[in-house]
């Protein structure tokens, strides 16, 4: 998947073809720093020029090609919702649903005059808790309408039985980003532990609780959170799928934390009796038991009520999100928050993000630009078929199967052929906090009716403007929504070949095609069951060489004592150079390549490469770039530009890289795996 952030209008990226009259820069040309040597850091000289003249804006954590996308798209769904807000529509219709969420969530004053009331109901069932099975029953209630709580439940398909819809559990009740923030030692980390206590007990004292019992409660919080993370597993531990399937009739689960009575939770959740469960960390379950029987009611109720309005925090009187904003930002380092129109329509895309899909469509995707990616999809599967014939490792049983997986893979190209129906979604003009708990619980409905239903296979996960892409191994599809095509400021049709074959072909149809093969996703047969396909000896020779890979991203080192995590970001990076690799080898197949021709004083060769370097174009502050190396499975933006070609033979003839040179390593140590 690709690795996104936010955006910017005044890019000056664009397009490319040589005879196109000299209003728009050259897409590519623009952005670079010519006074870096290729050969010695590729990503600055591809992008160095952009980034010294577009540093960060105050609300923003980094600035890139992802925000510009991004922010391109929030002007188009600003318009789409103003428009919508003017038509008094019929009710029940799309454009009523996003007309009167755009309206109450714009309604600052009101906002402000409600307070917490909208959440008042909430707060009168969290003080009537009296027992551990009431405790239980009223994180079923917030888990309902989105407050997340402790328990890590979800509906999707039985890694092992593709065909099958499976209730899940995952490890869950933390409210730091990730396990490591509990235990790092660097100054970093262990400000942002103790400001988190700080910001607990400050809301928990602006909703109304009395200051020392709030600070109290925050620590006490802090405490327990302490103590679930310490049997949370590592980000890297969480990428094996067989280690992280366990299969539980319900009543076995039920035993692992009988306090809290799972079967009534279900129950209250709306979850119809099942007769098993997949449960990803057991240990986390028992971990949880024992915490809620040593855990005072009093801080229960505590972490129940901080929980609720951080949930709803963007939607409650802005002093609520700025708290939230403050804290937030020593992860993100932004320097301000986001206008209230970008807030809103990232919320708003949250939960009914397909719904304005369906109207960005008409406007922003034409039937040219999908013809255009659904071929290239074809090009890049018909580069790893040549790739998989010509392996020497890899034996021939296991090449007949790696055949049989690519073929039957399917591509999802700009939107959903089906639109899923929103007509149940209940949304009105009562409260920006009502239409989000409307919303979510229809979400919550929507999943928990595909149990015992045959798997919807034409379901997409992501919304047609979306910046980004995905490989579902359980479907064996990739998932290619319109946004991630896009180039800010640019036509389609204004593209040349080079730039959309590094672009797009490499960064996001070879990489999510190469994740359907990597360390994780190669554990996965055609049909999307979790079931070995290899042979043993196959299996010790793909290791082998992915531990290479390990290795050499293990050592890169962004700041001092932060390194990439080797292991937990192996899947990106396989995808990352397998993307490479296989949008080059369908790029020179093209007349463009063959005819060798320069556009703006670049060859087509080198175009390839600066088009793949500007999928990650940009910058970040430290801060999220810390929190990245944390918690994010993708290595930041440089290493994956950088990390990946210094192992493409085609990089080092095109730059002409020697021996040396920066970005030059040995043969022997560079990764060769697809």
């Amino acid at each position: 998947m690709k690795f996104i952030a936010t955006f910017f209008l005044c890019f000056v990226l664009l397009s490319s073809c040589k005879n196109e009259k000299a209003a728009k820069p050259d897409a590519l040309a623009s952005n670079m720093d010519t006074t870096v040597n290729p050969a010695q850091d590729f990503f600055l000289y591809a992008n160095g020029g952009w980034i010294k003249k577009n540093p960060i804006p105050g609300d923003e954590s980094s600035w890139g090609i992802g925000n510009l996308v991004i922010n391109e798209n929030l002007n188009r769904l600003k318009t789409i919702n103003e428009n919508a807000a003017k038509e008094n529509a019929a009710a029940g219709s799309t454009s009523q649903k996003i007309g009167d969420f755009w309206k109450t969530a714009m309604d600052s004053s009101a906002i402000e005059q409600n307070g917490l009331k909208p959440l008042q109901p909430w707060f009168d069932k969290i003080n009537a808790i009296t027992s551990i099975k009431e405790l239980s029953n009223v994180m079923a209630e917030m888990d309902k309408i989105g407050a997340s709580t402790m328990i890590g439940s979800y509906i999707s398909q039985d890694a092992k039985n593709s065909d099958a819809v499976a209730l899940q559990f995952w490890q869950s009740g933390l409210g730091l980003p990730e396990r490591e923030y509990y235990f790092k030692t660097d100054s970093t980390t262990v400000n942002i532990r103790k400001e988190y206590v700080k910001y607990m007990a400050k809301i928990l004292t602006m909703s109304g609780v009395d200051a020392a019992v709030a600070d109290k409660a925050a620590a006490d919080i802090m405490k327990m959170e302490t103590s679930l993370a310490q049997v949370h597993r590592k980000l890297a531990d969480l990428r094996d799928p067989y280690k992280n399937y366990n299969k539980l009739s319900a009543d076995n689960f039920y035993k692992l934390a009988p306090s809290l009575e799972l079967d009534s939770y279900l129950k209250t959740v709306g979850i119809p009796k099942v007769d098993s469960v997949i449960v990803g960390q057991p240990e986390y379950y028992t971990t949880l038991e024992k915490i809620v029987k040593s855990t005072s009611l009093d801080t229960w109720k505590q972490l129940l009520r901080f929980r609720l309005i951080s949930s709803f925090n963007i939607a409650l009187p802005d002093a609520y999100g700025v708290e939230a904003f403050n804290f937030r930002k020593l992860m993100s380092g932004a320097k301000e928050r986001k206008p209230r129109w970008k807030r809103v329509l990232q919320n708003e895309e949250g939960v009914m993000g397909e719904l304005l899909g369906q109207l960005y469509v008409k406007e922003y995707f034409n039937e040219t630009a999908k013809k255009r990616y659904s071929d290239l999809v074809e090009a890049i599967r018909t580069a790893l078929k040549e790739r998989i014939e010509k392996l020497d490792w890899m034996s021939d049983s296991t090449k007949q199967k790696a055949y049989l997986k690519l073929s039957t893979m399917k591509k999802k190209v700009g939107y959903p052929d089906k639109w899923k129906d929103f007509s149940a979604m209940k949304i009105g003009t009562e409260s920006y906090v009502a239409n989000l708990i409307s919303a979510n619980i229809w979400w919550n409905d929507y999943n928990i009716n595909k149990l015992g239903k045959p798997v919807d296979r034409d379901e997409w996960d992501m919304y047609p403007q979306t910046y980004n892409a995905y490989y579902n191994p359980s479907n064996n599809e990739i998932v290619l929504p319109a946004g991630i095509f896009t180039v800010p400021g640019y036509k389609d049709e204004e593209l040349d070949d080079a730039l959309v074959y590094g672009y797009a072909g490499a960064t996001t149809i070879g990489h999510e095609i190469t994740h359907g093969f990597d360390d994780e996703g190669r554990q996965y047969d055609e049909k999307g069951n979790l079931k070995s396909w290899w042979t043993k000896e196959d299996e010790e020779k793909f290791t082998k060489r992915a531990d290479v890979m390990v290795t050499q991203y293990s050592a890169y080192k962004p700041f001092e004592g932060y390194n990439i995590n080797g292991k937990a970001t192996l899947g990106e990076n396989i995808a990352d150079l397998g993307g490479g690799l296989l949008g080059w080898d369908a790029f020179i197949k093209t007349e463009q390549y063959k005819k060798e021709e320069p556009v703006a004083g670049l060859s087509p060769a080198k175009r390839f490469f600066l088009g793949y370097a500007l999928g990650w174009l940009g910058h970040t502050r430290d801060e999220a770039l810390k929190n990245q190396l944390l918690v994010d499975v993708h290595s930041p933006a440089k290493w994956r530009v950088n990390g990946p070609f210094v192992s493409m033979p085609s990089f080092y003839t095109t730059f002409n890289v020697k021996q040396g040179d920066g970005m030059f390593v040995a043969d022997s140590a560079r990764v060769k795996i697809w």
